[in-house]
Protein backbone atom coordinates (compact mmCIF):
# COMPACT_ATOMS: atom_id res chain seq x y z
CA UNK A 1 0.00 0.00 0.00
CA UNK A 2 1.22 3.11 -0.91
CA UNK A 3 1.13 6.00 1.95
CA UNK A 4 1.80 9.65 1.52
CA UNK A 5 1.17 10.85 4.69
CA UNK A 6 3.62 12.32 6.37
CA UNK A 7 4.85 11.77 10.08
CA UNK A 8 4.97 14.47 12.36
CA UNK A 9 9.29 14.74 12.43
CA UNK A 10 8.54 14.19 7.71
CA UNK A 11 6.31 17.39 8.28
CA UNK A 12 8.83 19.35 10.56
CA UNK A 13 11.71 18.52 7.94
CA UNK A 14 9.40 19.90 5.07
CA UNK A 15 8.29 22.85 7.23
CA UNK A 16 11.68 23.94 8.16
CA UNK A 17 13.46 23.59 4.24
CA UNK A 18 10.26 25.65 3.48
CA UNK A 19 10.91 28.34 5.89
CA UNK A 20 14.94 28.12 4.84
CA UNK A 21 13.90 28.43 1.30
CA UNK A 22 11.57 31.41 2.06
CA UNK A 23 13.98 33.34 4.36
CA UNK A 24 17.18 32.69 3.31
CA UNK A 25 17.26 31.82 -0.12
CA UNK A 26 13.72 33.58 -1.83
CA UNK A 27 15.42 36.89 -0.99
CA UNK A 28 18.41 36.78 -3.44
CA UNK A 29 15.90 36.64 -6.51
CA UNK A 30 16.48 40.04 -7.39
CA UNK A 31 20.14 39.97 -6.78
CA UNK A 32 20.11 37.14 -9.19
CA UNK A 33 17.57 38.59 -11.94
CA UNK A 34 20.07 41.63 -12.07
CA UNK A 35 23.33 39.88 -12.23
CA UNK A 36 21.74 37.73 -14.75
CA UNK A 37 20.81 41.31 -16.78
CA UNK A 38 24.00 42.22 -16.48
CA UNK A 39 25.53 39.10 -17.92
CA UNK A 40 27.04 38.05 -14.46
CA UNK A 41 26.64 34.92 -13.40
CA UNK A 42 23.57 34.62 -11.02
CA UNK A 43 24.99 34.20 -7.77
CA UNK A 44 28.43 33.88 -6.72
CA UNK A 45 30.11 30.69 -5.65
CA UNK A 46 31.09 31.84 -2.53
CA UNK A 47 27.13 32.99 -1.67
CA UNK A 48 25.81 29.44 -2.58
CA UNK A 49 28.60 27.83 -0.16
CA UNK A 50 27.65 30.10 2.59
CA UNK A 51 24.01 28.95 2.08
CA UNK A 52 24.81 25.05 2.00
CA UNK A 53 26.47 25.78 5.16
CA UNK A 54 23.45 28.26 7.14
CA UNK A 55 21.15 24.89 5.75
CA UNK A 56 23.98 22.73 7.18
CA UNK A 57 23.86 24.00 10.89
CA UNK A 58 19.94 23.92 9.87
CA UNK A 59 20.30 20.01 10.17
CA UNK A 60 20.29 19.97 6.23
CA UNK A 61 23.51 18.39 4.46
CA UNK A 62 23.45 15.09 2.42
CA UNK A 63 20.11 14.64 2.22
CA UNK A 64 20.52 11.38 -0.10
CA UNK A 65 23.45 10.88 1.44
CA UNK A 66 24.35 7.23 3.59
CA UNK A 67 24.44 8.24 7.30
CA UNK A 68 28.61 6.40 7.13
CA UNK A 69 29.14 9.38 4.85
CA UNK A 70 27.78 11.77 6.80
CA UNK A 71 24.71 12.37 5.61
CA UNK A 72 20.90 12.18 5.99
CA UNK A 73 19.56 9.09 4.08
CA UNK A 74 16.23 10.63 4.08
CA UNK A 75 15.07 8.36 1.23
CA UNK A 76 13.75 8.68 -2.45
CA UNK A 77 10.14 10.33 -1.03
CA UNK A 78 11.59 13.04 1.16
CA UNK A 79 14.36 14.02 -0.80
CA UNK A 80 11.43 14.66 -3.80
CA UNK A 81 9.37 16.58 -1.58
CA UNK A 82 12.57 18.51 -0.20
CA UNK A 83 13.44 19.00 -4.01
CA UNK A 84 9.44 20.81 -4.29
CA UNK A 85 10.24 22.71 -1.64
CA UNK A 86 13.65 24.26 -3.29
CA UNK A 87 11.98 24.33 -6.19
CA UNK A 88 9.53 27.13 -5.15
CA UNK A 89 12.32 29.35 -5.92
CA UNK A 90 15.08 29.84 -8.82
CA UNK A 91 17.83 30.64 -7.26
CA UNK A 92 20.19 27.85 -8.22
CA UNK A 93 20.49 26.63 -4.59
CA UNK A 94 20.90 22.81 -4.03
CA UNK A 95 21.35 21.46 -0.46
CA UNK A 96 24.97 20.31 0.30
CA UNK A 97 26.71 16.89 0.90
CA UNK A 98 26.12 15.19 -2.01
CA UNK A 99 27.74 13.02 -4.73
CA UNK A 100 27.04 11.26 -7.70
CA UNK A 101 25.51 8.10 -6.59
CA UNK A 102 27.82 5.94 -8.93
CA UNK A 103 30.91 7.47 -7.23
CA UNK A 104 29.69 4.85 -4.52
CA UNK A 105 30.72 2.36 -6.98
CA UNK A 106 34.40 3.15 -6.44
CA UNK A 107 37.00 1.19 -4.35
CA UNK A 108 38.59 1.99 -1.25
CA UNK A 109 40.99 4.32 -3.00
CA UNK A 110 38.36 5.76 -5.36
CA UNK A 111 35.85 6.86 -2.54
CA UNK A 112 38.77 8.30 -0.12
CA UNK A 113 39.99 10.62 -3.40
CA UNK A 114 36.72 11.15 -5.03
CA UNK A 115 33.61 10.25 -3.66
CA UNK A 116 34.71 11.97 0.19
CA UNK A 117 35.86 14.73 -1.16
CA UNK A 118 32.56 15.45 -2.97
CA UNK A 119 30.59 15.10 -0.31
CA UNK A 120 32.38 17.54 1.86
CA UNK A 121 32.06 20.08 -0.87
CA UNK A 122 36.00 19.99 -1.73
CA UNK A 123 35.51 19.12 -4.91
CA UNK A 124 33.36 19.06 -7.79
CA UNK A 125 31.73 16.64 -10.71
CA UNK A 126 30.58 16.12 -13.47
CA UNK A 127 29.17 13.18 -16.24
CA UNK A 128 29.92 12.88 -19.64
CA UNK A 129 28.18 10.62 -21.68
CA UNK A 130 26.55 12.91 -24.37
CA UNK A 131 28.41 13.48 -27.41
CA UNK A 132 27.42 16.52 -30.70
CA UNK A 133 26.13 12.75 -32.01
CA UNK A 134 25.01 11.27 -29.32
CA UNK A 135 22.40 12.52 -27.27
CA UNK A 136 19.33 10.56 -26.42
CA UNK A 137 20.85 7.44 -28.57
CA UNK A 138 23.44 7.37 -26.16
CA UNK A 139 24.50 3.74 -27.27
CA UNK A 140 26.02 5.64 -29.76
CA UNK A 141 28.72 7.12 -28.54
CA UNK A 142 32.00 7.49 -30.20
CA UNK A 143 34.60 8.74 -27.45
CA UNK A 144 37.25 6.06 -27.70
CA UNK A 145 39.81 4.91 -24.84
CA UNK A 146 42.60 2.59 -25.87
CA UNK A 147 45.20 0.75 -23.91
CA UNK A 148 48.80 2.21 -23.53
CA UNK A 149 51.06 0.30 -21.43
CA UNK A 150 49.57 0.34 -17.87
CA UNK A 151 47.56 3.94 -18.91
CA UNK A 152 44.24 4.27 -21.35
CA UNK A 153 43.98 7.29 -24.04
CA UNK A 154 40.67 8.95 -24.19
CA UNK A 155 39.73 10.77 -27.74
CA UNK A 156 36.52 12.68 -28.05
CA UNK A 157 34.13 15.19 -27.09
CA UNK A 158 31.06 15.78 -24.96
CA UNK A 159 28.65 18.36 -25.57
CA UNK A 160 26.14 19.74 -22.80
CA UNK A 161 27.60 18.65 -19.83
CA UNK A 162 26.10 20.33 -16.33
CA UNK A 163 28.72 21.72 -14.42
CA UNK A 164 31.52 20.90 -17.09
CA UNK A 165 32.93 24.02 -16.83
CA UNK A 166 33.17 24.29 -13.23
CA UNK A 167 34.17 20.41 -12.44
CA UNK A 168 37.61 19.49 -11.63
CA UNK A 169 37.17 16.00 -12.08
CA UNK A 170 34.32 14.09 -15.11
CA UNK A 171 33.19 10.84 -14.93
CA UNK A 172 33.83 10.01 -18.47
CA UNK A 173 31.93 7.29 -20.65
CA UNK A 174 34.19 5.63 -23.46
CA UNK A 175 34.20 2.54 -26.03
CA UNK A 176 36.96 0.97 -24.48
CA UNK A 177 35.40 -2.94 -27.07
CA UNK A 178 34.42 -1.27 -30.34
CA UNK A 179 33.62 -5.17 -31.58
CA UNK A 180 31.56 -5.48 -28.41
CA UNK A 181 27.56 -4.21 -27.52
CA UNK A 182 27.12 -0.93 -25.49
CA UNK A 183 26.47 -3.12 -22.42
CA UNK A 184 29.30 -4.93 -22.44
CA UNK A 185 32.10 -2.31 -24.80
CA UNK A 186 31.83 0.92 -22.54
CA UNK A 187 34.11 1.85 -19.71
CA UNK A 188 33.74 4.87 -17.00
CA UNK A 189 37.08 6.36 -16.36
CA UNK A 190 37.61 9.09 -13.37
CA UNK A 191 39.66 12.08 -15.20
CA UNK A 192 40.98 15.05 -13.22
CA UNK A 193 40.95 18.31 -15.19
CA UNK A 194 44.98 18.13 -14.52
CA UNK A 195 44.92 15.02 -16.54
CA UNK A 196 44.94 17.42 -19.49
CA UNK A 197 41.19 17.37 -20.95
CA UNK A 198 39.49 20.95 -21.61
CA UNK A 199 36.33 22.89 -21.22
CA UNK A 200 33.90 25.20 -23.28
CA UNK A 201 31.22 26.88 -21.85
CA UNK A 202 28.20 26.79 -24.42
CA UNK A 203 25.53 29.91 -24.82
CA UNK A 204 21.76 28.68 -24.27
CA UNK A 205 18.62 30.85 -23.81
CA UNK A 206 18.17 30.04 -20.30
CA UNK A 207 20.53 29.94 -17.39
CA UNK A 208 21.49 26.32 -17.47
CA UNK A 209 25.79 26.77 -18.37
CA UNK A 210 26.79 23.35 -19.90
CA UNK A 211 30.27 23.04 -21.81
CA UNK A 212 31.54 21.04 -24.53
CA UNK A 213 34.73 19.08 -23.03
CA UNK A 214 37.27 17.82 -25.13
CA UNK A 215 39.66 14.78 -25.20
CA UNK A 216 43.03 14.54 -26.95
CA UNK A 217 45.49 12.27 -25.55
CA UNK A 218 44.33 12.26 -22.36
CA UNK A 219 46.07 9.74 -20.29
CA UNK A 220 44.14 8.18 -17.45
CA UNK A 221 45.97 5.70 -15.49
CA UNK A 222 44.29 2.19 -15.16
CA UNK A 223 42.60 2.73 -11.52
CA UNK A 224 41.13 5.49 -12.43
CA UNK A 225 39.10 2.56 -14.33
CA UNK A 226 35.17 3.10 -12.28
CA UNK A 227 33.70 -0.51 -11.90
CA UNK A 228 34.68 -2.92 -14.30
CA UNK A 229 36.40 -2.28 -17.76
CA UNK A 230 33.61 -2.76 -20.72
CA UNK A 231 30.73 -2.25 -17.88
CA UNK A 232 30.27 1.41 -17.61
CA UNK A 233 26.94 1.51 -19.41
CA UNK A 234 24.70 0.07 -16.64
CA UNK A 235 26.67 2.93 -14.59
CA UNK A 236 25.49 5.46 -16.98
CA UNK A 237 22.20 4.06 -16.75
CA UNK A 238 22.03 3.50 -13.13
CA UNK A 239 23.39 7.71 -13.31
CA UNK A 240 20.43 8.63 -15.65
CA UNK A 241 17.41 7.27 -14.10
CA UNK A 242 17.97 7.09 -10.28
CA UNK A 243 17.33 11.12 -10.08
CA UNK A 244 14.67 11.40 -13.15
CA UNK A 245 11.83 11.97 -10.64
CA UNK A 246 13.76 14.56 -9.43
CA UNK A 247 13.15 16.85 -12.23
CA UNK A 248 9.76 16.72 -11.91
CA UNK A 249 9.79 17.29 -8.40
CA UNK A 250 11.05 20.42 -8.68
CA UNK A 251 8.77 21.69 -11.69
CA UNK A 252 5.97 20.93 -9.29
CA UNK A 253 7.43 23.92 -6.97
CA UNK A 254 7.92 26.40 -9.16
CA UNK A 255 4.64 25.49 -10.75
CA UNK A 256 3.01 26.16 -7.41
CA UNK A 257 5.26 29.57 -6.68
CA UNK A 258 3.79 30.51 -10.13
CA UNK A 259 0.04 29.75 -9.78
CA UNK A 260 0.35 31.61 -6.75
CA UNK A 261 1.15 34.68 -8.42
CA UNK A 262 -1.39 34.16 -11.43
CA UNK A 263 -4.30 33.71 -8.28
CA UNK A 264 -2.70 37.28 -6.74
CA UNK A 265 -2.63 39.28 -9.64
CA UNK A 266 -6.30 38.04 -11.03
CA UNK A 267 -7.83 38.89 -8.01
CA UNK A 268 -6.12 42.57 -8.05
CA UNK A 269 -6.18 43.14 -11.91
CA UNK A 270 -9.47 44.52 -12.90
CA UNK A 271 -10.09 44.53 -16.80
CA UNK A 272 -13.99 46.15 -18.14
CA UNK A 273 -14.56 47.26 -14.37
CA UNK A 274 -14.04 43.90 -12.86
CA UNK A 275 -11.06 41.72 -11.22
CA UNK A 276 -9.75 39.08 -14.08
CA UNK A 277 -10.32 36.53 -11.42
CA UNK A 278 -14.13 36.88 -12.07
CA UNK A 279 -13.80 35.74 -15.74
CA UNK A 280 -13.95 32.32 -17.03
CA UNK A 281 -11.05 32.38 -19.22
CA UNK A 282 -8.88 32.60 -16.16
CA UNK A 283 -10.58 30.17 -14.36
CA UNK A 284 -10.27 27.74 -16.13
CA UNK A 285 -6.49 28.28 -16.93
CA UNK A 286 -5.96 28.33 -13.00
CA UNK A 287 -7.23 25.26 -12.51
CA UNK A 288 -6.18 23.69 -15.34
CA UNK A 289 -3.22 24.28 -14.10
CA UNK A 290 -3.79 22.87 -10.29
CA UNK A 291 -5.10 19.89 -11.70
CA UNK A 292 -1.90 19.48 -13.78
CA UNK A 293 0.23 19.98 -10.41
CA UNK A 294 -1.53 17.72 -7.93
CA UNK A 295 -1.25 14.71 -11.00
CA UNK A 296 2.44 15.77 -11.37
CA UNK A 297 2.62 15.22 -7.71
CA UNK A 298 1.40 11.92 -7.63
CA UNK A 299 3.36 10.66 -10.45
CA UNK A 300 6.80 11.82 -8.88
CA UNK A 301 5.89 10.62 -5.56
CA UNK A 302 4.76 7.54 -7.28
CA UNK A 303 8.35 6.95 -9.20
CA UNK A 304 10.55 8.05 -5.60
CA UNK A 305 8.39 5.20 -3.27
CA UNK A 306 9.04 3.00 -6.10
CA UNK A 307 12.70 3.94 -5.76
CA UNK A 308 12.75 4.03 -2.23
CA UNK A 309 10.90 0.05 -1.97
CA UNK A 310 13.79 -1.12 -4.20
CA UNK A 311 11.52 -1.65 -7.04
CA UNK A 312 12.07 -0.88 -10.61
CA UNK A 313 11.11 2.59 -11.01
CA UNK A 314 12.27 3.87 -14.98
CA UNK A 315 8.96 3.03 -16.20
CA UNK A 316 7.45 5.59 -13.55
CA UNK A 317 9.69 8.09 -13.41
CA UNK A 318 9.71 8.21 -16.94
CA UNK A 319 6.12 8.83 -17.07
CA UNK A 320 6.63 11.26 -14.06
CA UNK A 321 9.90 13.25 -16.02
CA UNK A 322 7.43 13.58 -19.07
CA UNK A 323 3.87 14.65 -17.69
CA UNK A 324 6.38 16.82 -15.18
CA UNK A 325 8.48 18.53 -18.17
CA UNK A 326 4.73 19.16 -19.97
CA UNK A 327 3.09 20.66 -17.10
CA UNK A 328 5.48 22.85 -16.27
CA UNK A 329 5.63 24.55 -19.44
CA UNK A 330 1.91 24.63 -19.67
CA UNK A 331 1.64 26.32 -16.52
CA UNK A 332 4.57 29.15 -16.78
CA UNK A 333 2.89 29.82 -20.05
CA UNK A 334 -0.80 30.22 -18.77
CA UNK A 335 0.16 32.20 -15.79
CA UNK A 336 2.43 34.42 -18.11
CA UNK A 337 -0.85 34.83 -20.18
CA UNK A 338 -2.75 36.28 -17.03
CA UNK A 339 -0.27 38.36 -16.15
CA UNK A 340 -0.49 40.07 -19.27
CA UNK A 341 1.96 42.61 -20.72
CA UNK A 342 3.80 42.75 -17.88
CA UNK A 343 4.64 38.97 -18.01
CA UNK A 344 6.59 38.99 -20.91
CA UNK A 345 8.78 41.60 -19.17
CA UNK A 346 11.87 41.29 -16.84
CA UNK A 347 10.15 43.20 -14.57
CA UNK A 348 8.69 39.74 -13.10
CA UNK A 349 10.57 36.27 -12.91
CA UNK A 350 7.86 35.03 -15.30
CA UNK A 351 10.07 35.63 -18.78
CA UNK A 352 13.19 33.75 -16.76
CA UNK A 353 10.88 30.74 -15.42
CA UNK A 354 9.74 30.47 -19.01
CA UNK A 355 13.07 30.01 -20.72
CA UNK A 356 14.14 27.94 -17.72
CA UNK A 357 11.37 25.71 -17.81
CA UNK A 358 11.87 24.47 -21.43
CA UNK A 359 15.00 22.62 -21.18
CA UNK A 360 12.70 20.07 -19.00
CA UNK A 361 11.41 18.79 -21.79
CA UNK A 362 15.09 18.29 -23.33
CA UNK A 363 17.72 17.22 -20.62
CA UNK A 364 18.05 13.67 -18.95
CA UNK A 365 16.04 12.32 -21.71
CA UNK A 366 13.59 14.19 -24.38
CA UNK A 367 10.01 13.74 -24.19
CA UNK A 368 10.40 11.76 -27.30
CA UNK A 369 12.23 9.28 -25.39
CA UNK A 370 10.58 8.90 -22.67
CA UNK A 371 7.27 8.37 -24.64
CA UNK A 372 9.87 5.64 -26.97
CA UNK A 373 10.72 3.91 -23.27
CA UNK A 374 7.17 3.96 -21.87
CA UNK A 375 5.46 2.91 -25.18
CA UNK A 376 8.21 -0.41 -25.71
CA UNK A 377 7.98 -0.60 -22.01
CA UNK A 378 4.65 -1.99 -22.44
CA UNK A 379 4.45 -3.15 -26.35
CA UNK A 380 7.30 -5.60 -24.75
CA UNK A 381 5.35 -6.48 -21.64
CA UNK A 382 7.63 -5.20 -19.43
CA UNK A 383 5.20 -3.27 -17.48
CA UNK A 384 1.84 -4.56 -17.00
CA UNK A 385 -1.22 -2.44 -17.17
CA UNK A 386 -3.33 -2.12 -13.79
CA UNK A 387 -2.39 -2.00 -10.60
CA UNK A 388 0.29 0.38 -9.29
CA UNK A 389 2.62 -2.07 -7.11
CA UNK A 390 4.03 -5.11 -9.72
Amino acid sequence: MVDFALGEEERQIRDTVRSFITTEVRPLEEEVLRNERAGKPSVEPDVLRELQHKAKKAGFWGVNTPEEYGGMNLGAVMSAILAMEAGRTFVPFTFGGSADNILYAGDDEQRKRYLVPTIDGERKSCFAITEPGAGSDARNIRTRAVRDGGDWLINGEKTFITGGNEADFVMVFAVTDPDASADNGVTCFLVDRDMGWKSEPIPTMGQWGPASLVFEDVRVPAENVLGEVGRGFPLALRWIGQGRYMIPARAIGAAERMLQMAIDHAKIRESMGRPIAEYQAIQWQIADSQVEIESTKWLTLHAAWRVQQGMDARHWSSIAKLHGAGMANQVVDRVLQIHGGMGYTRELPLERWYRELRLLRIYEGTDEIQRRTIARNLLKGHVKLGGIAE
